[in-house]
């Protein structure tokens, strides 16, 4: 049909799917809880957002924002030193904010989860018992007392948009919670520590824990892997979660 953009998949599975139609992203999520969490999220936080331009449940409609994100686990980041330190910046804007309404998952729930996610990746053969067992000892340094923060919690690189040394919006706000601050900056580092001197200069070195987000490095992986498997996602490409757990050995 004449005048129709092209439709591009821009991820889908099980849980949910994003579709880009031009300038805009149609999110369907038949959780409308989690759309609910991204759309009041994104009303309260002090940073830039994508414009929600209409909302028909279980579809989301939303502006792209410009720029490009800061990268892609598994690939080197093409962005600036200041282009990071920005991003640290916006982070710790929003870790500022005040709190949103509802809670994130506690602590005993979060190692509960990480336990059991580490049973499964030996039980299955999916990595050696020893890298499993190091990195959960690792792990148990994340899982202490914090004093709540607004988290993104799902900070991950490509939901981190730039131009040039500018942040220009943070998307996918499904996971915003209180939480931990150091588990926004870890996933924000993830499989590139060569950025994490840069994002803790723009964060404030003061207000970091590098111990507590090398925790979270070896946590997050241990956590994500079988849902990646399970969504025909590959946690050994090079550079992501199997590396990860592999260079904290």
């Amino acid at each position: 049909m004449a005048g129709v953009d092209e439709v591009e998949v821009v991820v889908a599975h099980r849980d949910c799917a994003t579709l880009r139609v031009g300038d805009v992203f149609l999110k369907v999520d038949g959780d409308q809880a989690r759309s609910d969490v991204e759309v009041e999220a994104m009303a309260m936080v002090p940073i830039p957002t994508p414009e929600v331009l209409w909302r028909k449940p279980p579809v989301l409609a939303l502006a792209a924002v410009p720029g490009t994100a800061l990268g892609r686990l598994g690939e080197p980041s093409t962005a600036s030193a200041a282009a990071w330190a920005a991003a640290g910046a916006a982070v710790r804007m929003l870790h500022d904010a005040p709190l949103p309404p509802w809670p994130g998952r506690s602590v005993d729930e979060i190692a509960a989860h990480l336990d059991g996610e580490c049973e499964w990746l030996i039980a299955n053969g999916v990595l050696p018992a020893d890298l499993v067992t190091r990195n959960r000892e690792i792990a148990e340094a994340a899982l202490r007392p914090w004093t709540p923060v607004f988290t993104h919690g799902d900070l991950q690189i490509t939901h981190v948009f730039v131009d040039g040394d500018k942040v220009t919006g943070v998307i996918d706000w499904t996971e915003a919670s209180q939480g931990d601050a150091m588990n926004d900056l870890a996933s924000l580092t993830l499989g590139h520590e060569e950025h994490l001197a840069d994002v803790v200069a723009g964060y404030g070195a003061d207000a970091v824990d590098l111990d507590v987000i090398r925790a979270w490095w070896s946590l997050r992986s241990l956590r994500a892997s079988r849902w990646l498997i399970e969504h025909g996602f590959d946690p050994n490409t090079p550079g992501c979660e199997f590396d990860v757990l592999r260079s904290q050995m």
